[in-house]
């Protein structure tokens, strides 16, 4: 992608939320990737998952040593190709990249917002980024792309503006968590919680943060995300240090204990665990046909658009049969979709890795889209 910049939009328009609470104002930090035509139609919106950002392509100097989270698939002559897109990429409200969030101050206090940042849900999401749709002119997007958390927005917004998008690409998705999902989340934020640094999340007043709960939280999390294959294939049982010999008492230590502690340690100097709770309730919270009746049938025959939905062979924390329920439902709604399974064997986190059925299935359906433009 080349060298990219972020941007910060502030809206001064108070933004009701789903909670029924209210944010009073609110910045958000995104970037764009290639050319926005005369026509404004062709238009393509990224929305990240729970640890993502706004930084999904390209880097910011020429030194950088790491590209945005998805650099393999956007970019010219890639899937999300800016040849003929013009891609925006928002930080969501509520994280901690840069868009307004429980780092922020809160103008009634004058401190940094901590956990008394507003509950959100994804439609709340949904809102702020049809805010910056219209500050940049875009009255319909040629797709709304998300995977995981991502792809729940991608839904909700075929929901709530079927008529500003033409396309809605779902990635490694569900319409809701499953109870053991939910578990994985909740075992997580304990872990946050039960860490004497994280004072009730208000570890910034003590000029701290809870190290060690967040980094087991990302732990946990990032197991979920791989699959036992993959683990195999990178780890096995290979030794870090230590050794079983007979005779000695060295302590051991396997590759995969000494990965998971360096992602972990990395993790919590990154990311903010007042944002990790907000995200990962926000993921429990989500249920797209809740108000219609429960019935994923009679929420999706208010979408207007053409949808592709793909998934992951040993991704189980999102599996396959979640986006066959999503297929099934936009069926029964007379909807047009498209979905692949792909094989990988590296779990949640494939639809970050480079894989050449799922770049080429992307890329065909995303070049259809371009050759629709109006």
């Amino acid at each position: 992608m080349g060298l990219v910049s972020p941007q910060t939009l502030r809206c001064e328009q108070p933004l009701a939320l789903a909670s029924g609470r209210q944010l009073p104002a609110y910045e958000l930090v995104f970037e764009t990737y290639g050319q926005l035509n005369a026509g404004k139609s062709n238009a393509v919106l990224i929305c990240h998952a729970l640890s993502g950002s706004h930084h999904a392509a390209g880097y910011y100097s020429a030194d950088d040593p790491k590209p945005g989270w998805w650099d393999h698939y956007i970019g010219p002559g890639k899937p999300i190709d800016t040849n003929h897109f013009f891609v925006v990429s928002p930080n969501n409200i509520g994280g901690c990249h840069g868009s307004t969030g429980p780092r922020s101050i809160n103008p009634a206090s004058g401190r940094p917002w901590g956990a008394d940042f507003p509950a959100l849900r994804v439609r709340d999401w949904v809102e702020t980024q049809r805010f910056l749709a219209d500050h940049l002119g875009i009255a319909q997007w040629a797709a709304v792309i998300g995977a995981s958390l991502g792809g729940m927005q991608a839904m909700r917004w075929s929901l709530e503006y079927p008529d500003r998008l033409r396309h809605c690409v779902v990635i490694a998705s569900a319409m809701k968590l499953t109870a053991q999902n939910i578990a994985f989340n909740e075992t997580a934020r304990q872990a946050i919680l039960s860490d004497p640094d994280f004072h009730a999340g208000s570890y910034m007043a003590h000029d701290t943060y809870p190290k060690k709960g967040l980094s087991v939280a990302r732990m946990i999390g990032h197991i979920t995300y791989l699959s036992d294959d993959g683990m195999g294939q990178k780890f096995g049982r290979e030794l870090r240090s230590g050794t079983f010999a007979r005779g000695t008492d060295e302590p051991v230590e396997f590759e995969v204990e000494s990965y998971l502690r360096y992602q972990g340690d990395v993790f919590s100097r990154q990311f903010d665990a007042n944002t990790y709770m907000l995200m990962t309730r926000a993921l429990d919270y989500f249920d797209l046909a809740r108000e219609y009746g429960h019935d994923p049938v009679t929420a999706f025959s208010h979408a207007r658009c053409r949808f592709l939905v793909l998934s992951f062979t040993t991704d189980w924390r999102f599996s396959p049969a979640r986006s066959r329920e999503i297929v099934d439902a936009l069926i029964g709604a007379n909807r047009a979709v498209s979905y692949a399974e792909i094989d990988s064997s590296f779990g949640h986190d494939a639809f970050l890795i480079p894989n050449a059925r799922y770049r080429q299935l992307f890329h065909r359906y995303m070049l259809n889209a371009a050759g629709e433009a109006p």
